[in-house]
C-alpha cells in the first residue's frame, strides 16, 4: 500500500531541528502507513533558516513576524526602507500554498524564561518579543482558515503559564472560536521517544480541530533519561579530526582548569568550599606536570618494573620497591627499636642490652596504681549523681549536665539560642553576643525552583558521566551552569607537560586527572548537538557512517556562540519525532474513517462535551 502524506509547517521554525523530527516521524497505524512532508517554515533569522535547509532539504522563508509596533518596541527604531509587515498571504507562501495537517509553533522564549529577570521581562522590548505568540497564531489561522490544519502544537518554556498567561489566555480563546480543543501541559520532552541525554521541560499546548480530526490524541510514549555518558561515548575524544571544528576544547585559564578537576562530579563550585587552603596554595594535594608522572613512585613486589633508564633513581620515576622481606638490621639488635609488647604477648630473648632504643623492651600496661591525678579535670557530673567536695581549687570538676532550660530561652539568658522560622525574635540589643541572634532559616540558599534563575546555582559545575544533563541553555558555558563532563576515557594526542606549572591566568587546553580519575572538561559545541539529538553519535560516528565518508556537521556560522545559541534554542530532534509520530497517526486514523484507537500513554486532548438544554412542560431541563 502506497503511503498516505502527512504534511506539517514550522512557524519559528529556528535552525530545523524540530523540523527535522517530525520528518524522521513514521506514522504507522497497521496497514496503514503514513509518510511525512515537510511544507516548509518561517524564521527571522536568515543564518538558523541556512541550517534549516542543511538539516531538511527544504527552503524556510526568512520573514520577520513582527508587527510596526512590535518592531520598534524591540529594536528601538523605525524598520529599514522596503520592510513589510508579514500577512496571511506570507504564511500561505511559506507552506508553498498548501494547506498542512499539522503546525507547530515554537516561538521565542527569552522573555518568558527564568533566565531574565522580571524586571527586564516586563519592559515594552520584551513584552513587544513575547506578542510573537499571539501574533503567529492569528498569522496562521488567517492564513490556513480556508482547510485549518487538523492539529497544532506550540511549545515554550514552563514560565510562559505564569509570565505569559494573559497571551496564553488570548490564544486558547482564539482557537477555541475556530474549533478547537485544547489542551495544556508540560512535559519533560527528555523522556519522549527515544529519551534524550538531558532533562528538558517544556510547555505544550496542543489543539486538535474537533469537526477535522475526532479521533484521541494520545500523549508520545516516555522513556527514562539516557546518562551522558550513553550519548557520548560514541563520539571521538575532543580535537579529533572527525569531530570536525564544533568538536574542540575552549583554551581555558590554568587556575579555571585546576577548580574544575577539583569540583566533585555530579555537584559545581560548592565543592571548593572543601578544600584546604593556606597562603593561596592547596594544603592537602600536590600538582605536578604529566611528565614527572611516577616520581618516587615505589612499584608493588608482585608486578613488573618499568624500562630501566640511565637516570633510574626515585626522584627520576617508579624506581623504588615495596619489598615485603624483611632482615633485621644488626644496628638495631632484633629491628624493633622502641618497640612496644603487648600486655597478653610474651616478649623476645632478654640479652645483655634491654633498653627501649635497643629493641621491643617497652610494654602496654594496662594497670593503674597510686594517687589520682587531674581525675577531676574538665569532669562533668551527672544530674542525678552527687557533687564532689567543693575546693578552693580552681579547674576542679565544677560542671553539671543540666536538663532544664532547653525549651525556654531565659532559662539560658538567650545565649546563642536559634529563634525558629515561625516564631517572633527577642527585642534587638546592642550586645552582639547576648542574645538569640541566629535564626532557624529553613530556605535553602541554593535550591531552584523549575523556570528559576540560576542564583549562582550550577555555575562551574560538573555532569557525572553516568547521569543526564540539565536543559541545554543558548548560553551554555563551564562558568554559568553545570556545563562540564567527568569524563572517564583516556585521552590521546596530548603533548608531555613542560618543566613548570603554566601561570594561573595562562589560558590552554589541557587534561588534569581529577581525584576520581576522570577528566573534568567542559561539553565542546559538537557535543551539546549530540545532547540535543542534532545527530544520532551512534549513527553519525559509525564506521559506514556520514563521519567515516568524511563529512563533518556543521552549522551555519563561524563562532561556538553562534553554533551553541541555535542549539540552545532548538527542539530537540528526538522529542519532536515522537511528537510527529502520534499526530501524524492520529490524522491517518481521523482520514481512514477510524473515530477510536485503544492507547497504552494517557489522552492529550480530550474531546469536547456538548451541553443539550431541552425545553419542557414547566420549564427547562
Amino acid at each position: 500500500m502506497k503511503p498516505q502524506e502527512v504534511t506539517h509547517f514550522h512557524l519559528f521554525g529556528g535552525s530545523g531541528s524540530g523540523a527535522a523530527g517530525f520528518k524522521d516521524a513514521d506514522p504507522t497505524i497497521g496497514t496503514i502507513k503514513g509518510r511525512m512532508v515537510l511544507l516548509g517554515g518561517i524564521d527571522v533569522d536568515a543564518r538558523a533558516c541556512r541550517d534549516f535547509y542543511t538539516l531538511n532539504g527544504v527552503t524556510q522563508a526568512c520573514v520577520d513576524l513582527f508587527s510596526l509596533e512590535q518592531y520598534r518596541a524591540w529594536h528601538g527604531h523605525m524598520p529599514p526602507e522596503g520592510w513589510r509587515e508579514a500577512t496571511a498571504d506570507t504564511v500561505r507562501a511559506a507552506a508553498q500554498w498548501q494547506f498542512p495537517d499539522i503546525v507547530f509553533l515554537s516561538a521565542p522564549c527569552k522573555g518568558f524564561s527564568g533566565l531574565l529577570p522580571a524586571l527586564h521581562a516586563s519592559t515594552l522590548k520584551y513584552q513587544a518579543l513575547n506578542e510573537l505568540t499571539l501574533r503567529g497564531v492569528w498569522l496562521m489561522l488567517e492564513a490556513f482558515g480556508d482547510d485549518l490544519p487538523g492539529l497544532i502544537v506550540f511549545e515554550n518554556v514552563p514560565r510562559i503559564a505564569t509570565r505569559g498567561r494573559h497571551l496564553l489566555d488570548q490564544i486558547v480563546s482564539m482557537l477555541q472560536h475556530y474549533g478547537y480543543a485544547t489542551a495544556e501541559t508540560t512535559h519533560d520532552c527528555g523522556e519522549l521517544g527515544d529519551g534524550l541525554g538531558q532533562s528538558r521541560r517544556r510547555f505544550l499546548l496542543v489543539a486538535r480541530l474537533v469537526r477535522k480530526v475526532p479521533p484521541f490524541l494520545y500523549e508520545p510514549p516516555k522513556r527514562g533519561l539516557r546518562s551522558v555518558g550513553d550519548v557520548l561515548q560514541h563520539v571521538p575524544l575532543p580535537g579529533d579530526a572527525v569531530g570536525g571544528p564544533m568538536h574542540r576544547i575552549p583554551a581555558l585559564q590554568w587556575k579555571t582548569w585546576v577548580r574544575l578537576a577539583f569540583v566533585e562530579a555530579g555537584s559545581d563550585w560548592r565543592s571548593l568550599n572543601k578544600l584546604a587552603v593556606e597562603n593561596g596554595h592547596l594544603r592537602d594535594f600536590l600538582i605536578v606536570p604529566d611528565m614527572h608522572s611516577g616520581m618516587l613512585g615505589v612499584q608493588d613486589w608482585g608486578k613488573h618494573c618499568g624500562t630501566i633508564t640511565g637516570k633510574g633513581r626515585p626522584s627520576n620515576g617508579n624506581f623504588a620497591i615495596a619489598d615485603p622481606r624483611f632482615a633485621p638490621s644488626a644496628a638495631w639488635k632484633d629491628g624493633q627499636a622502641l618497640g612496644v609488647r603487648q600486655w597478653g604477648q610474651h616478649t623476645g630473648a632478654v640479652p645483655g642490652q634491654t633498653g627501649p632504643l635497643q629493641g621491643a623492651y617497652s610494654v602496654a600496661d594496662p594497670r593503674h596504681g597510686g594517687p589520682a591525678k587531674h581525675s577531676n579535670e574538665f569532669r562533668i557530673v551527672s544530674w542525678e549523681g552527687a557533687a564532689r567536695a567543693v575546693t578552693s581549687a580552681h579547674g576542679t570538676g565544677q560542671a553539671v549536665a543540666d536538663p532544664r532550660g532547653g525549651e525556654d530561652p531565659a532559662g539560658l539568658h538567650g545565649k546563642y539560642h536559634v529563634t525558629p522560622w515561625s516564631e517572633h525574635t527577642r527585642a534587638v540589643i546592642a550586645g552582639n553576643a547576648n542574645g538569640a541572634a541566629v535564626v532557624a532559616d529553613p530556605r535553602p540558599n541554593m535550591q531552584r525552583g523549575k523556570g528559576d534563575a540560576y542564583l549562582t546555582g550550577g555555575h562551574y559545575g560538573v555532569v557525572s558521566y553516568d547521569d543526564p544533563a540539565g536543559a541545554v541553555s543558548a548560553s551554555a558555558c563551564h562558568d554559568n551552569g553545570p556545563w562540564s563532563v567527568a569524563d572517564p576515557r583516556a585521552a590521546s594526542g596530548f603533548a608531555p607537560g613542560n618543566e613548570a606549572l603554566p601561570g594561573p591566568n595562562d589560558k590552554l587546553v589541557c587534561r588534569i586527572e581529577a581525584r576520581d580519575g576522570t577528566w573534568h572538561r567542559p561539553f565542546t559545541t559538537l557535543e551539546l548537538a549530540c545532547l540535543q539529538s542534532f545527530i544520532d553519535p551512534e549513527e553519525y560516528f559509525a564506521p559506514t557512517g556520514p563521519a567515516s565518508r568524511g563529512e563533518r556537521f556543521v552549522l551555519d556560522g563561524e563562532s561556538d556562540q553562534r553554533w551553541r545559541e541555535a542549539i540552545g534554542n532548538a527542539v530537540p530532534r528526538k522529542s519532536a519525532k515522537a511528537i510527529g509520530t502520534v499526530m501524524g497517526q492520529t490524522i491517518l486514523l481521523a482520514r481512514n474513517g477510524e473515530t477510536f484507537v485503544l492507547g497504552s500513554t494517557p489522552i492529550w486532548v480530550r474531546p469536547m462535551v456538548a451541553a443539550l438544554a431541552v425545553a419542557r412542560e414547566g420549564g427547562v431541563a
